[in-house]
């Protein structure tokens, strides 16, 4: 997987560009790369493109929106040799690539993240798709970009609800790979360092693209990234789509990894202090959320519809320390509900 890291990335893609000669060039935004993202974008990249604009948010991550970009794409006439730039955050990176991947069976699409969540985790790997009946990420594919341009100056626009949600997953590389990172990632958001972020943004990069790397197609290792997504995901569901409590990915996931972090303890060797010592940073960083008992039974059927599960079972990634992590583990549901009142003490 090609990325590029600050001024490198408009090199990379020029370059890019001048090699493959697309026949146009469209750029996919939402409203607020629109507004916050495109100029940057304009001063780094002299080139002439066509504009395709979507409203924001993971809600309008559906068939839908999926259909409008297809048909924007016809409308300007993009053919086999057009070059599709997802200009965005997680949102942009997974829709777009989708419509890349499938339009015309497949063009040429490079993406530029501008969130953090974007950077460290949704850019990466090639995963794409939109959610489906109030289930998160159903239909897609695994299709590479040509290249990514991971530029943090586009997180000078970032809300800090949006750069938490990022970090989140940043915290996760931490958890599932390198302890002395997870505790780099503390120490950064307990004393910030401009200077540093960038630097911490490459070493997630990193992480993720070595997993990726040996299991592109999630056979084995990649799992290990899913954790803190399974009960995640059917939180983020639970709150946007039914109880219209909005959430980001990535505090929905946090909190999902206080909850697989007792789960860890339950099963699979975790330490009961290493298990508080994620929820006391988790809760330090996100507001916690309460959660009532019905609640908890829906969150609970919502993650039957989770990708990983085989056979109609729901298979976790749980920790054995914290920087080392084991997949593919089968968890009693009434654990599922302890974790919950070990989350909420």
């Amino acid at each position: 997987m090609k990325y590029y890291f600050n001024e490198d990335g408009s090199a990379a893609i020029s370059a890019y560009i001048d090699q493959y000669k697309p026949s146009q060039i469209v750029v996919l935004t939402d409203d607020h790369t629109r507004n916050f993202c495109l100029n940057l974008f304009k001063t780094n990249m002299n080139i002439k493109f066509t504009n395709v604009n979507i409203k924001p948010g993971d809600t309008v991550k559906n068939i839908g929106t999926l259909l409008q970009i297809w048909k924007n794409l016809m409308d300007i006439g993009a053919d086999r040799k057009s070059l599709l730039i997802n200009l965005g955050g997680g949102v942009i990176s997974d829709i777009g690539g989708f419509a890349g991947a499938t339009f015309k069976r497949g063009i040429k699409f490079i993406h530029i993240p501008t969130s953090l969540l974007g950077m460290v985790d949704a850019a990466i790997g090639g995963k794409n798709g939109i959610n489906f009946l109030d289930a998160k990420n159903q239909i897609g594919t695994i299709t590479l970009p040509e290249l990514i341009w991971i530029n943090p100056e586009f997180l000078n626009t970032l809300p800090s609800t949006e750069f938490n949600s990022g970090f989140a997953e940043m915290l996760k590389h931490g958890l599932i790979t390198d302890v002395s990172y997870w505790h780099e990632l503390i120490q950064y958001y307990k004393k910030p360092n401009p200077g540093k972020l960038s630097d911490l943004i490459q070493k997630s990069v990193q992480i993720k693209d070595a997993i990726i790397q040996k299991d592109p197609y999630e056979y084995g290792l990649r799992k290990l990234l899913n954790f803190g997504h399974t009960l995640g995901h059917g939180i983020e569901s639970y709150l946007n789509y039914q109880k219209n409590h909005p959430i980001t990915h990535g505090k929905a996931v946090a909190i999902g990894m206080v909850l697989e972090a007792y789960l860890s303890y339950k099963i699979n060797g975790l330490d009961i202090q290493s298990a508080t010592e994620i929820k006391e940073t988790i809760n330090l960083i996100y507001k916690p959320v309460l959660f009532k008992h019905q609640d908890i039974e829906t969150i609970i059927k919502l993650m039957r519809f989770d990708k990983k599960n085989e056979n109609g079972k729901i298979k976790f990634v749980l920790l054995k320390n914290i920087g080392q992590a084991d997949y593919n583990l089968e968890v009693p549901e009434k654990y599922i509900e302890e974790a919950f009142d070990f989350y909420q003490k």
